[in-house]
């Protein structure tokens, strides 16, 4: 696996500004499928399986975001190259 294909931010010249670009990542998807959620909330039955798929998409993103900020620590650790 190319971890330089999977998390390219980790692998910029700065520490400071790959965890920045994570965290903001994290936030902005946070809105966005809580924004989503609030629209489709009010509807019966599409609004659980809506609901549903988003819990899963938040999961999915959160994980990409920590495997992100872990390749980056340990790329400025020296740890990976």
């Amino acid at each position: 696996m190319n971890l330089k294909k999977l998390f390219p931010y980790s692998y910029q010249k700065s520490l400071l500004v790959s965890l920045v670009i994570y965290i903001v990542t994290a936030i902005v998807a946070s809105l966005l499928i809580g924004f989503a959620g609030v629209l489709t909330g009010w509807i019966p039955v599409a609004g659980v399986l809506v609901g549903w798929a988003l819990r899963i998409v938040g999961i999915l993103v959160d994980i990409y975001v920590v495997g992100g900020i872990v390749v980056s620590i340990l790329l400025a650790l020296k740890v990976i190259k």
